[in-house]
């Protein structure tokens, strides 16, 4: 059974930054695809990045992308969400998923994913 945990979450003002971790355990964390999503208040769950086992193959959603970095470490068994230049829209709770089975065109569906962390709480002040 896989497990993830979240930290690194916090009270960051506008243009600050934050980063994630996201601890890994239970499996070889190398065959697995493993993403950020989030979900704001009164929002769905919306994907942030993934990345299929190799850095070569992250992705990121257009809301992000520039000023957020996800990177993977399987010898620690963890992956990181490096958020840069906040901005008050990026207040939510992050959310770590892994999923073994994934195609290219599903990264981005959170019905794809297997394992879900508890989310850590980001919220950006103005």
């Amino acid at each position: 059974q896989v497990q993830l945990v979240e930290s690194g979450g916090g009270l960051v003002p506008v243009g600050g930054s934050l980063r994630l971790s996201c601890k890994f355990s239970g499996r070889t964390i190398n065959t697995y695809t493993l993403a950020w999503f989030r979900q704001g208040p009164g929002t769905q769950r919306e994907f942030v990045a993934g990345n299929r086992r190799s850095a070569e193959n992250t992705y990121y959603s257009d809301s992000v992308k520039g000023r957020f970095t996800m990177s993977r470490d399987n010898a620690e068994n963890s992956v990181y969400l490096q958020m840069n230049s906040l901005k008050p829209e990026d207040t939510a709770v992050y959310f770590c998923a892994a999923g073994s089975r994934i195609i290219l065109s599903s990264v981005g569906r959170s019905s794809a994913y297997d394992y879900w962390g508890r989310g850590t709480q980001v919220t950006v002040s103005s």
